[in-house]
């Protein structure tokens, strides 16, 4: 996961979506829930609403449409981050909408939303509120993530960041493809080739797993950024490169 930015739907999504809400609030708590899924379910309504979710997702999503959970796959579904089995009220609200893809909604995430135990607060990231970078590490070069906070062993545990192969050896491709495109940059701009060096920048961030990249950006401003990149030197270097983590950075 990397941290997104919510933006604004457009004005008749967003009018569409406070008329069912309300809908779902008139019913008597008891119904609330089936209420919420039949009209989640109607044609009609998904019709007034759907497209226009799906493309304001996808403008905020990482890459080229990826599951703001795994940052892998395409995202084809409409997540509600806390699910409207459990928060029926929230079904229509678009603070409570996520870009998935279908594998991380339906056999990882599902209906799982943990809580602390302490204070009943969600243990899941919703990247467009809180930065992933302040609760899960990636471990380089091994690319598996280590939770920083309960929230970031939620996360790991829910959407199976580790245990999904597919995932960790699609990092392990992304961080040497990371490490090659700072390479290039550097190289470009050193060149010259700011045109060409702007197009790596974009493709960079635009490639599955960005997250990876994110996480190499930070770790390098870590205070044990020597040990994080222990036998990785030269990147290390290229990473505290400042009018390198301009130029990256800048997209972000």
């Amino acid at each position: 996961m990397i941290r997104l930015r919510r933006t604004d739907l457009p004005p008749a999504v967003a009018a569409h979506l406070k008329t069912y809400t309300r809908e779902i609030e008139k019913a008597a708590a008891s119904k609330r829930k089936v209420k919420a899924a039949n009209l989640w379910a109607h044609s009609t309504v998904r019709r007034h609403v759907r497209e226009g979710l799906l493309a304001t997702l996808a403008e905020m999503a990482p890459g080229h449409q990826r599951c703001m959970y795994c940052g892998d796959s395409q995202g084809t579904d409409i997540d509600h981050f806390e699910p409207k089995s459990l928060a029926p009220a929230r079904t229509f609200e678009w603070l409570n909408h996520l870009l998935a893809c279908a594998y991380c909604n339906s056999n990882q995430k599902r209906n799982a939303f943990p809580r602390s135990g302490e204070d009943g607060s969600p243990l899941l990231v919703d990247p467009t509120l809180q930065d992933p970078l302040s609760h899960l590490r990636l471990v380089l070069p091994l690319c598996t993530y280590k939770g920083l906070t309960p929230q970031g062993e939620a996360c790991i545990d829910v959407f199976g960041l580790n245990s999904r192969g597919v995932l960790v050896n699609g990092r392990r491709t992304a961080y040497g493809t990371a490490k090659q495109s700072i390479e290039l940059w550097r190289i470009a701009t050193d060149r010259g080739q700011h045109d060409k060096a702007a197009e790596v920048v974009r493709v960079a961030w635009n490639r599955p797993l960005a997250d990876v990249l994110a996480a190499m950006f930070h770790q390098s401003d870590h205070p044990a950024a020597d040990l994080l990149f222990d036998g990785e030197e030269e990147t290390l270097g290229l990473l505290r490169d400042q009018e390198l983590r301009e130029a990256f950075l800048s997209r972000t």
